[in-house]
C-alpha cells in the first residue's frame, strides 16, 4: 500500500501528458534547463578573479572653511 508500482507511474504520467499535452511540458522543461545554465553561469563568473587590478582608494582632503566676517544683517529686515 505504502509503495507505487510502475502501473501507477504510467498512468500518472498519462495522465499528466493528457492535461498538459507534450509541448507545454517540454517548453517547461526547456525552461528549467535555460535557468540552470544561467545559474550555473553565474556561480562561474562569481568565481573569476578580476581581471583588472583594482586601484587604491581616493581620498578628499578636508580641510576646514576659510573664516568669514561675522554679518549682522542676518536674521533682520530692512524697512
Amino acid at each position: 500500500m505504502g509503495s507505487l508500482s510502475i502501473w501507477h507511474w504510467i498512468v500518472v504520467i498519462g495522465v499528466v501528458l493528457l492535461l498538459f499535452g507534450r509541448g507545454k511540458i517540454s517548453d517547461l522543461m526547456g525552461d528549467v534547463a535555460q535557468g540552470i545554465k544561467a545559474f550555473k553561469k553565474g556561480m562561474a563568473d562569481d568565481e573569476k578573479p578580476a581581471d583588472k587590478p583594482t586601484e587604491p582608494v581616493r581620498t578628499i582632503d578636508q580641510t576646514p572653511p576659510a573664516p568669514t566676517a561675522n554679518r549682522t544683517d542676518v536674521g533682520s529686515k530692512v524697512v
